[in-house]
């Protein structure tokens, strides 16, 4: 029986142990094998689809791509992960792990499960460590390097294939028998595996009930029926059939990035990763110049008080730059916590509502009291808020020049682009030189200056706002601990400095610091944060800052996309990558990701209803309904 929860929540699995095994109490079943369950995958899962043989015929380029009905311990998933690391090709391919569960484990449970099996123990501590938060919807989850991709849907199967973005080569079919688990095995849900699935595509699953293998057989496998493992006589294979000519390719052609800001340089190192080719293109002689090239930088984001697209879209970015950010913790990323300060009556009655109508996981965040804001801080604060534990602050420039090192990155500096113009297929890039790039595929990473680049008429709604942030020697304000937001943020003090901001300057173009912007942007720290300013900067006179301009849209959402014209007519091979406001150290490494996706033409990390948000058909005024 299900339990109705506050969103985003999911409702975790009801576990017993029995002789050290998990069993699920809702279900009635065990999640593997008394005998062996690391065996039994081997032998069910892995040997019955051809694994591992098939992973060293993966092309440069590509991918392999595992889908799976019922994640339960992430057992059939670390055997997968072990095997593609034994066998994997030397060249850049990449494994997805595609799987979805409806009741996951809680961490310390999956924690003891994965415990039984010592030879897994390096990955297992690796899948534990970053076991996503139990709320409702698609995780996606980086392993050595990337070359392994974990997309892990929390939901139900249907809706899970509903809405995912993927074409498997090997199906899992898992989860508790079909007599105590019959809603997995629908055939509605026989038929979107079909959907899913490559001519080629092959499947195994336990059971061998003669109603899933006639579903499956409707839906278009050829299956069979041979001898199970252990106790089990019998269990199903099967696979679609292999058209001559339909054989996997790898995603082909060349892609030029425009911009080297902090999206740019991630979605250019996620491409390399990959093994695409890709070219890094930027006016400037470095990267991470432009609005990444601050000091200092606070990832967070602003949930909404009701949870929607929206907001799940907030939360997966939140949840992913976390991740993601992760491989530079001490270097680039702090992880210090992060406070939004209930600063004045408005904001606390929004969060007050905000509380009472979600349920997030304390993973995510918290409601703590004046007295535990300022434990938390290591300042006096005058209200409590929402903390975020694992949030925190991100040196954008630093990390923006160490992703653009990357050996498969071609980087073109000082190349400012004039005119983009498609060319027999490609597109040509040419700068104020008059030297020319030419790329199968182009993404505007270019922040304010996006829309400058389009090579389609129109009227656009972007908007480009000022940010000047102020520099605060550490003598001069008492520096937190962790990352306060309100009408400012402040971060703690490094390398001497605290940096606060942002201002929000809508009608100014001025690309320098002046005094007024810091003395309004001290005068707003002063009011969130009484007494935190002491000495000469209190006067904003002294004080140095930085200039920024954010790009935002009408809706203050980003746009990740191949680009549409005012008709909705499709621009082949040009894709823009823009509009993410203040929000874009936190926005940006989902963003590269999932457009990595595409350009890659490997599963997405974002479902359909989230992906729609993103789109470019929005940036026209007047664009035809």
């Amino acid at each position: 029986m299900t339990v109705d929860l506050l969103p985003p929540r999911i409702e975790s699995a009801e576990i017993q142990w029995r002789d050290g095994v998990p069993e699920s109490s809702r279900f009635g079943d065990v999640y593997f094998s008394r005998d062996n369950g690391l065996a039994e995958s081997r032998y069910v899962f892995l040997a019955h689809n051809g694994l591992p043989d098939r992973f060293n015929s993966v092309p440069a380029g590509g991918c392999f791509v595992i889908a799976e009905s019922g994640f339960g311990t992430g057992l059939n998933f670390l055997a997968a992960w072990q095997a593609w690391r034994e066998r994997r090709p030397e060249h850049a391919a990449t494994l997805h792990f595609v799987s979805v569960e409806r009741f996951p484990l809680s961490r310390e449970d999956l924690s003891r499960a994965l415990e039984l099996w010592p030879e897994l123990s390096p990955l297992a501590s690796q899948l534990v460590d970053h076991y996503p938060p139990l709320t409702r919807g698609v995780h996606r989850i980086l392993f050595d390097g990337g070359r392994v991709r974990l997309t892990l849907y929390f939901g139900d199967v249907l809706e899970a294939l509903e809405t995912l973005n993927f074409r498997a080569d090997a199906w899992f079919l898992d989860g508790f028998a079909p007599s105590m688990n019959p809603e997995m095995w629908l055939d509605k849900a026989m038929a979107e595996i079909r959907t899913h699935s490559k001519p080629g595509t092959t499947l195994a699953t336990f059971t061998s009930v003669g109603r899933i293998r006639r579903a499956l057989a409707s839906a278009g496998f050829e299956m069979q029926k041979t001898r199970g493992y252990g106790r089990k006589r019998d269990m199903l294979t099967g696979n679609l059939p292999l058209a001559p000519g339909t054989e996997h390719q790898a995603a082909q052609g060349s892609v030029a990035v425009v911009g080297s800001g902090i999206a740019g340089c991630l979605l250019a190192h996620n491409l390399a990763e990959r093994g695409i080719a890709v070219t890094l293109i930027d006016s400037s002689s470095t990267s991470g110049s432009g609005a990444s090239g601050n000091r200092q930088g606070a990832t967070y984001v602003k949930l909404g008080v009701d949870f929607n697209d929206q907001s799940e879209l907030a939360l997966s970015a939140l949840l992913f730059s976390q991740r993601r950010y992760a491989d530079y913790r001490d270097q680039y990323w702090h992880p210090t916590g992060l406070l939004q300060l209930a600063w004045n009556e408005q904001e606390h009655d929004r969060q007050q509502r905000f509380l009472g109508r979600n349920d997030y996981p304390v993973e995510i965040l918290y409601p703590v009291s004046q007295e535990r804001a300022s434990q938390l801080t290591g300042v006096p604060t005058q209200t409590g808020g929402l903390w975020f534990p694992h949030s925190g602050w991100l040196e954008p420039s630093n990390l923006c020049r160490t992703l653009a090192e990357h050996p498969g990155i071609n980087r073109a500096f000082d190349f400012k682009v004039t005119r983009l113009a498609p060319v027999e297929g490609q597109w040509c890039l040419s700068s104020v030189a008059g030297d020319n790039i030419v790329a199968d595929r182009v993404v505007i990473c270019a922040g304010h200056e996006s829309p400058e680049l389009l090579p389609i008429k129109g009227s656009f709604r972007f908007k480009s706002i000022r940010g000047q942030v102020t520099h605060l020697e550490e003598e001069t304000v008492r520096a937190p601990r962790a990352v306060i937001c309100g009408p400012r943020y402040l971060n703690p003090a490094h390398a001497g400095i605290a940096v606060t901001g942002a201002s929000f300057d809508l009608r100014d173009m001025n690309p320098s610091p002046t005094a007024t912007s810091n003395q309004e942007n001290l005068s707003e720290l002063n009011t969130m944060l009484p007494g935190v300013l002491a000495g000469p900067s209190a006067t904003g006179t002294s004080t140095q800052g930085r200039v920024g301009f954010r790009c935002t849209t009408h809706d203050y959402q980003p746009v990740a996309d191949e680009l549409q014209d005012a008709e909705g007519k499709t621009v082949r091979g040009l894709y823009l990558c823009t509009g993410l406001g203040s929000k874009g150290l936190t926005y940006a490494p989902l963003l590269a990701e999932y457009l990595a996706d595409r350009l890659s033409g490997q599963p997405e990390c974002l479902p359909a209803r989230l992906s729609r948000r993103l789109a470019s058909r929005r940036i026209h005024r007047n664009a035809q309904k």
